[in-house]
């Protein structure tokens, strides 16, 4: 029994050493990273792809290189699913010239839970993102909190004022 137990967190141990160890595999996911045009990069999936909420309030998504340069959409499927759970907002998506952009707007108000699903394909297993889309400026930097690049919590007080 005891040389089950410690040959399985010997195995356990050993994949996690190679799981982290993965030099095709080096982005730092705990920190966000702003597109081309100033939304969401969501490094999980390759090419990246970019979330970004438009002036008419639909979601544009841009795949892009590692240098954050924009390329053109293959086979993906994206879907976002945004809103309170009670009545949830689903978007798909078509291709418009070098990007993707959704059949509907976003829902109104702000902070909005928010799950982004990518397959490479039809059929394929999907990625998911998920995050609060904060629609606010952030006080600290040029981006939405949703893409906000800042080294804070993203909970922001209005800055206050000097006396």
């Amino acid at each position: 029994m005891k040389t089950k137990l410690i040959t399985t967190l010997l195995t356990l141990a050993l994949t996690f050493t190679l799981n982290a160890a993965d030099p095709k595999h080096d982005h730092d996911h705990e920190k966000i990273k702003a597109g081309p045009t100033g939304g969401r990069l969501i490094t999980e999936v390759e090419p990246h792809a970019e979330f970004f909420v438009n002036k008419d309030n639909k979601v544009e998504i841009r795949f892009v290189d590692d240098d954050n340069k924009v390329v053109p959409p293959g086979e993906q499927i994206v879907t976002v699913t945004l809103g309170e759970r009670s009545s949830p907002t689903k978007l798909t998506f078509t291709k418009d010239g070098n990007k993707l952009i959704s059949d509907k707007t976003i829902p109104t108000g702000n902070d909005h839970p928010t799950v982004v699903q990518i397959r490479a394909k039809e059929g394929a297993k999907a990625v998911n993102e998920k995050f609060n889309l904060n629609l606010e400026q952030c006080p600290t930097c040029k981006y939405k909190e949703y893409a906000c690049i800042c080294e804070h919590d993203h909970d922001h007080e209005a800055p206050k004022a000097k006396k």
